[in-house]
Formats: C-alpha cells, structure tokens, sequence
C-alpha cells in the first residue's frame, strides 16, 4: 500500500459509511486524517480528528478549511465524499427538495475544492470527488442525484485543467456499495434483497467502503502523478444492462415460462 507520512488528509462525510473506510485506509498508511460532518459520529476514530461542519455552508467550509491548516499546517488531498439523496418522485418532489440534493451533492464538492485549493496548491496535492454510477446511467427515482454526480464527473474533469499542474482532480463512480445492515434494509430489503441484486452483478458482490478507499489511496499517491481528470469507475465490471432482462423476459413470455 502507498505510505502518507506526513501527509494531510481531509474526508467530507468522513464519520461513517464510505467517509469513515476513506478515512481509516488514509489513517493505516500513515496520514493525518481530518473527517468533517454536520454532527459528531457517536463513535469516533482514536487517530482520526473530526471537525463539525455543514459543507454547503460557505462560513462553515471557510472555519473547516482554516481548522485543518492551523491544526496541521497544510493539506495534501482533498475526498469530497459527503452527498446522497432518499428516493423522490419526479413529478410531485418539492423544489426546495430538488436544490437540496443538488447543493450537497454537486456544489458543496465546488465550494470545498474553493476554499481548500490554496492549500492544496501550495502542497501540490489532489482532489478525489466521490461520484457514483446514477451520474453515468439514468438514474429514477434519484433524479437531482444523478443530474449532481454527472456535474460533478464534468466539474472533475474541468478543474483537473484549470487547476493542473498544481492540483491533481480525479473522480471515483462507485457502483452499489453495501455499508451496514441498517443501509441493506432501507435500500434493498434486508440481506435476501441484497443477496438476489448481488447475484445479478458480474462480481457477484456489491463494492465495500474498502474498495472506495482503496481507490481514493491509488488516486492520491505518486503512483497517479499523471492521473488527474479521470474518472475511475469503480463497480466489479457494472451493472448488467436493461435490455437484458426485457430480452430474457419476453423470451420467457414466448416458451410460457
């Protein structure tokens, strides 16, 4: 594994789920890892240092970035990994809802990128913003979330030019990823649920917040010095397409099955 020594890593979203396994694979390869959230974690990391903050908040993002430097003394990655959005309908979702899901998961990766590039250019480091596959397919019923994740893969690769050679900003399409047990019941119907969808992938497993960090580790170390405006789709080979099922359904239709 690549070594951090003396590196600076800050984690939006860094107290639990995929943040919280970012921030523990920074931590184990010797980094000094800063995890931020709107509320403390009831648990938190022995090495890990949290700092509360609301990171559409453009004061808050200010306070936090300012924390991390006057604690720190620099910072070398940013993982802009806080985001997500419960199932909306379309047609009757509220619009305060709607700029909801995009400020958080679209422009509060902007603003911290803002407030955190003279940092990062003085330390020559790197962005690696969390996407996710409902910015590359549609994505119904998540509908603001996949339009944000598609801005942010296109934000990536437009700060990656602006901001080279000092900046390095990359991005990570996580494909489904199972988290915790109270995640599988509320978005795939407990572990039977999670078993049939996990049948279905071409890994025959969903990713793990380890996958994620593995990747983030990758993507911040001298191994992708000449990584930057990538897009790393991290998803055991996707999910099968559409058609697929439409196909095997209408010929099962036709044998009478």
């Amino acid at each position: 594994m690549p070594q951090f020594d003396g590196k600076v890593v800050l984690v939006t979203g860094g107290s639990r789920g995929i943040g919280r396994g970012i921030v523990n694979a920074f931590l184990d390869c010797g980094a000094r890892a800063f995890a931020c959230a709107r509320s403390a974690p009831a648990e938190a990391e022995a090495d890990a240092e949290f700092i509360e903050a609301d990171v559409r908040d453009p004061d808050q993002v200010q306070r936090l970035v300012d924390t991390v430097l006057d604690q720190a003394g620099r910072l070398d990655v940013l993982v802009n990994n806080a985001g997500g959005s419960p199932a909306a309908d379309a047609a009757t979702v509220s619009p305060r809802f709607t700029e909801a899901i995009i400020r958080l998961n679209l422009l509060a990766p902007l603003l911290v990128s803002q407030k955190a590039h003279p940092a990062l250019k003085a330390a020559k480091g790197s962005i690696i913003n969390i996407a996710s596959v409902s910015g590359i397919r549609p994505s119904p019923g998540t509908v603001a979330y996949g339009a944000a994740k598609a801005g942010l893969l296109s934000a990536t690769a437009s700060l990656a030019q602006e901001w080279g050679p000092e900046v390095r900003v990359n991005a990570i399409v996580a494909g489904l990823i199972k988290t915790s047990a109270e995640a599988a019941d509320e978005h795939y119907g407990g572990e039977q649920g999670l078993a049939a969808i996990e049948d279905k992938l071409p890994a025959k497993r969903m990713g793990t917040a380890e996958d994620i960090a593995n990747a983030c580790l990758y993507l911040a170390s001298d191994a992708a010095a000449y990584v930057s405006g990538a897009s790393l789709e991290v998803f055991g080979g996707g999910e099968p397409p559409s058609f697929l099922t439409i196909a095997q359904d209408a010929l099962r239709h036709r044998r009478g099955d």
